[in-house]
């Protein structure tokens, strides 16, 4: 273990032109944070240095709660530097290339950073540029995304002033973050409209890139069963490829038994759930698999495939779940076990089975609380059927989750699903 001395959390690393830490971890969001805090728990005297280059630090999760007009959008923000926890340093810069060969990160300032173990949990690439007009487009004129802080407030805006007419929502044909977030606007804005007395006068419109509302079969029942109940026109296999805001036109690439074809759909607003993909540092780097650009790790144990004192979980992993900040809940206690282990020459003792969790919100102060696994199997926390709208899960997701956040999972704390089921099996 390095005896190095042990930084306070709100140290930022001067430029230098190199530096050594025994860990190194890409990223101070959700999986670097808790990785970090969970492993000082472990060994204070691990030196571990975060590479973080933005001084905010995000509760993205609630940023539908933000564009239904139920969560305050500085609710989730938090100064960086008071989410780090004391005993890690702060590298405040960004990551641009690796030679995991040499164990060496280089920033973008040109900065090496030499490191005995790496963590890469940078989170994953919004990709705006490649829906034609989309960038040009947002925040104007009808067209918003819940998926940048900069737009979700806008979102409101829209639901609270619509007065009619066509409301499109859509899905595109990459993985993204919360997966579940594209229809969970889509079912506020439907309430809202509702409430507002306009829903008779409106047209709600899903168009998915997918062939389902949702990967897991007991879940998709019920998806399935609200929107045939609430009249929303769902539309499979349209890929949003274009917006042209001069017409309120969105334009899909739609999949049909001949091929593919473009069509055309009028809106009076539009929310884009943008395609994404791995950061293009990572795309770039030897890190990447070939097939996909992810960081290519086992998806048990979390180590690289072929670089053994290499890690990786969430959004930039190639794990094959869904990327949430509940499936880096189970994650980061797999990559801090396993980490330990090597370091300590030790056999690995973490596996991760997928587990990932999804708060379904299908309305105001109703949320189906769906929590799977890598078979797409129903894995929940609590005594009930997993698959109902319940008023208890939407006040768990509106008010006890973003406390957890803060308050366990970023300080290193043991995830609480473990000690329901622990309890109910007593």
């Amino acid at each position: 273990m390095s005896s190095s001395t042990v930084q306070p959390a709100s140290y930022t690393a001067g430029v230098t032109d190199s530096s050594h830490h025994q860990i190194v971890i890409i990223g101070g969001g959700a999986g670097g944070i808790t990785v970090a805090s969970q492993l000082l728990k472990k060994d204070r005297a691990l030196d571990i240095a975060i590479i973080e280059p933005s001084d905010k630090h995000y509760y993205q999760p609630a940023w539908t709660l933000v564009g239904a007009g139920a969560f305050d959008l500085k609710e989730t923000i938090r100064e960086e530097k008071d989410c780090i926890p004391d005993g890690a340093t702060w590298i405040q810069a960004y990551a641009e290339s690796f030679e995991p060969e040499n164990n060496l990160v280089i920033t973008r300032e040109g900065r090496k950073i030499h490191y005995d173990y790496l963590v890469v949990c940078p989170g994953i690439q919004i990709n705006w540029h490649e829906v034609e007009g989309l960038r040009e487009a947002l925040g104007r004129d009808g067209v918003t995304s819940n998926y940048s802080q900069d737009y979700a407030p806008y979102t409101w805006e829209l639901l609270k002033n619509f007065s009619g007419g066509t409301a499109i929502f859509t899905y595109p044909a990459t993985p993204i973050k919360c997966g579940g977030a594209p229809q969970k606007i889509m079912y506020l804005a439907d309430d809202a409209f509702r409430k507002n007395g306009v829903r008779n006068q409106s047209k709600v419109i899903y168009c998915t890139a997918g062939a389902a509302m949702f990967p897991v079969p007991d879940y998709c029942k019920s998806l399935d069963e609200i929107v045939e109940k609430r009249g929303i026109d769902v539309k499979f296999k349209h890929n949003l490829k274009q917006i042209k805001p001069e017409t309120r036109e969105a334009i899909f690439e739609v999949t049909t038994n001949t091929g593919v074809e473009l069509v055309s759909l009028k809106y009076d607003m539009i929310h884009v759930a943008p395609p994404m993909s791995a950061p293009n540092f990572i795309k770039n780097s030897p890190l990447a698999a070939a097939s996909s650009g992810w960081v290519d790790v086992d998806k048990n144990t979390l180590q690289h495939n072929r670089y053994p004192n290499v890690f990786s979980l969430g959004d930039a992993s190639s794990l094959p779940t869904s990327r949430t900040a509940a499936a880096i809940r189970k994650q980061a206690p797999v990559v801090v076990e396993n980490l330990y282990s090597l370091i300590a020459s030790e056999s690995f003792k973490g596996s991760y089975g997928g587990y990932t969790c999804c708060p379904l919100v299908t309305g105001y102060g109703k949320t189906i609380m769906a929590e799977f696994d890598y078979e797409n199997k129903p894995k929940s926390s609590f005594p009930m059927n997993p698959a109902k709208e319940r008023y208890s899960m939407w006040l768990m997701k509106r008010y006890l989750l973003p406390w957890l956040y803060w308050n366990r999972m970023l300080k290193g704390e043991p995830f609480e699903g473990d000690l329901l089921k622990f309890l109910q099996s007593q």
